[in-house]
């Protein structure tokens, strides 16, 4: 059994690490390779430390740890402690892990930048974030590590702060997921209001088993949670912060979308799961996730730039894990994050290695890599194809098992989230294959040389950190880790919970691991209803493989082939077009008609305008007329003593008339 300390070794060596480097960046300058290691050190440590944990939990079960008071206030007393269930063990080994081969990563693509000390302190910081989160027991203690990851994405995706679009996009981030976390954070209140004790998580699995929460309580609580999640999820209609976040370096990115912050809200709803599973909560969860699946892969389906085509296929693909979540899944949920989290970071590092032969983002002005590029060809083809969920790779498994359990409410509503699932594995199939045509087939079209003389010509600027034309393989230290996520792509699915015993993992072992949770599922046909034994389906199989391999034959004929012109497509259909390229104008509707107009200039005019003409005006009419009055008892206080006489006299007439008259 692991100990204590160990636990919060795996959280307070990235916070060392953090520490170190912010604390002697003035000394070693802000290019220090040894930052790097150090950062590699200590989340190679957490990795290796999450591992033991996550043996510990497999042959010991849930881990239970002393609290300590960590406010005292009269009767009031709030405790922090370690939470160490399946639930953390898996996430603990996913942020690790995925991280570790970031940092390896980020090595050779942050070589030579002007921020390499401080970027690997924001590193070292955003993976202890998310790390603490994960294993927080109370409630108020994961929202101060929710709100950690926050600013650490905030930091990483503004990293190029000279840059004006890296600086509007961490501050669009920060904005949209602080308004979303004010729901979470309403619902914390609200649960403290009803009961404080169930600030403890485990405190709170008791009093949904024993009923003390009602329904209606839980529906309320369970819908800010879920509005906090939508926000770091990136579910509609929070979700138009995420394709912007790619502005910070692409390793950032890989760990954004596989392990890190968008992943917090599909585990703040999985941590809560028996909360939204006393609730009414669980079909607006399904519904939202389904259509955020289907809208965002068809957003996907018209971006040139590779790392925005990525952005949205995760939020799509958290979409998938929402909409199994909301109809029960949770086995299928999680199973699905575990994969996505490999084979996503692989297809992120696999776009970074591509912009660093390019010098561009932009599918446009790329093509003919293959040639160049053959590891990081491979890796992004494995990727594309887990991804777009064909057999045997991890994506067949996790993403076939969320569209199986959709038929278990036997519901219209489960029939509608089936048929959403559906058309987005279609979608991303497509999008997936169109991208890696684009990139990688064809004749090569100039990189980043020919971006820039169409600018130019087109008397547009050129965007800073427009990199140069330099076709060869990336280094092996950017390789390497894009071939070891290809791998996981390929065998984390099959391997972790396979339908058949293999001696090493047994029939369903991830499902069964992750259900072995008393608390959250009080009996084998709870657990059985989260997904702990899933049943494999072939016509869903067989359907949403076929689907999928029609994506890819439509992508082929549009851009290997050619047999069918994207081009006349977009003629034929220009306002679909239009639209899809524009993002639905949601951009415009939230930063032009909500903010500029109704915010700015009626909200904030209408106070601006009362501000200047009448709180500011009182002022200014009581100075004038406080001056007039001055100016008029200045007349008769003449020094003239016939003057005085006659006011006097005046004052004296006008006093014994008014007596005469009155009396």
């Amino acid at each position: 059994m692991i100990n204590e300390t160990a636990i919060w070794l795996i959280l307070a060596l990235p916070v060392g690490a953090f520490a170190i480097i912010g604390l002697l960046r003035p000394v070693i300058g802000p290019q220090s390779k040894w930052t790097g290691w150090v950062t590699i050190a200590a989340i190679g440590a957490s990795f290796a430390l999450s591992v033991a944990a996550l043996a510990s939990v497999m042959t010991e079960g849930v881990q239970h740890f002393p609290q300590r008071d960590w406010i005292s206030a009269g009767s009031f007393t709030l405790s922090f402690g370690l939470l160490l269930d399946p639930l953390t063990a898996i996430m603990l080994v996913v942020v690790s892990g995925v991280s570790l081969l970031v940092q390896f990563y980020s090595q050779a693509y942050m070589h030579g930048d002007r921020g390499y000390t401080r970027y690997y302190a924001y590193m070292s910081l955003f993976t202890a974030s998310m790390l603490g989160l994960v294993c927080a027991r109370n409630l108020v203690q994961l929202f101060v590590f929710w709100e950690l990851v926050g600013i650490s994405s905030y930091l990483l995706i503004g990293f190029w702060m000279d840059r004006p679009s890296a600086a509007a996009a961490a501050k669009k981030a920060f904005i949209m997921t602080r308004f979303a976390d004010f729901g979470f954070l309403l619902g914390i209140l609200y649960l403290y209001s009803q009961n404080p004790a169930w600030l403890d998580i485990p405190a709170l699995y008791d009093a949904v088993a024993g009923g003390a929460i009602a329904a209606t309580v839980a529906t309320w609580i369970s819908l800010g949670f879920f509005m906090g999640a939508a926000g770091k999820s990136a579910q509609f209609p929070l979700h138009s912060w995420l394709p912007d976040a790619m502005e910070g370096p692409t390793p950032v990115s890989a760990l954004i979308h596989s392990a890190t912050m968008v992943t917090a809200g599909v585990f703040l709803v999985a941590r809560f799961f028996p909360l939204f599973e006393a609730s009414n909560a669980m079909m607006t969860v399904a519904l939202i996730g389904g259509f955020t699946a289907v809208f965002a892969a068809s957003m996907g389906l018209v971006a040139n730039d590779i790392k925005r085509v990525l952005a949205y296929s995760t939020v799509s693909q958290l979409g998938y894990m929402m909409l199994a979540l909301g109809v029960g899944g949770y086995v299928p949920a999680l199973f699905h994050l575990f994969t996505h989290a490999w084979f996503k970071a692989g297809l992120f590092l696999a776009s970074g290695s591509v912009n660093h032969a390019t010098g561009t983002f932009n599918m446009r002005y790329m093509g003919g890599l293959k040639r160049y590029m053959p590891w990081t060809y491979a890796g992004m083809v494995i990727g594309g194809l887990s991804l777009a969920g064909l057999f045997p790779l991890s994506g067949f498994w996790s993403k076939d098992e969320i569209l199986a359990h959709t038929l278990e409410p036997g519901s219209v509503t489960g029939y509608a989230v089936l048929g959403l699932g559906l058309l987005a594995a279609f979608l991303t199939a497509f999008y997936m294959f169109r991208a890696i045509y684009m990139t990688f087939h064809g004749t090569y079209r100039g990189g980043a040389e020919a971006e820039a003389a169409d600018l130019k010509n087109d008397g547009q600027p050129i965007p800073p950190g427009m990199g140069h034309t330099h076709l060869a393989e990336s280094p092996w230290i950017m390789v390497a880790p894009v071939t070891i996520l290809a791998v996981m792509a390929i065998g984390a699915g099959f391997f972790s919970n396979p339908p058949a015993n293999l001696g090493i993992n047994g029939k369903h072992g991830f499902g069964r691991f992750l259900t072995h949770n008393d608390a959250v599922f009080h009996s084998p046909e709870a657990a059985e209803h989260a997904g702990a034994k899933p049943h494999f389906n072939w016509p869903i199989a067989l359907g949403s493989t076929g689907l999928a391999l029609a994506g890819i034959a439509l992508a082929s004929a549009m851009y290997l082939r050619v047999s069918i012109s994207p081009q006349t497509l977009g003629r034929l259909f220009p306002h679909a077009h239009r639209v899809l390229y524009r993002k639905y104008y949601f951009d415009e509707l939230y930063e032009d008609l909500i903010v500029r107009k109704g915010f700015h200039r009626l909200f904030a005019g209408a106070f601006s305008w009362a501000d200047g003409n009448w709180l500011d005006n009182v002022n200014v009419q009581i100075s004038a007329w406080t001056g007039r009055i001055g100016r008029g008892l200045a007349i008769v206080q003449n020094g003239q003593a016939q003057t005085y006489v006659f006011a006097m006299i005046l004052g004296a007439v006008t006093a014994i008339a008014a007596f005469l008259i009155w009396f």
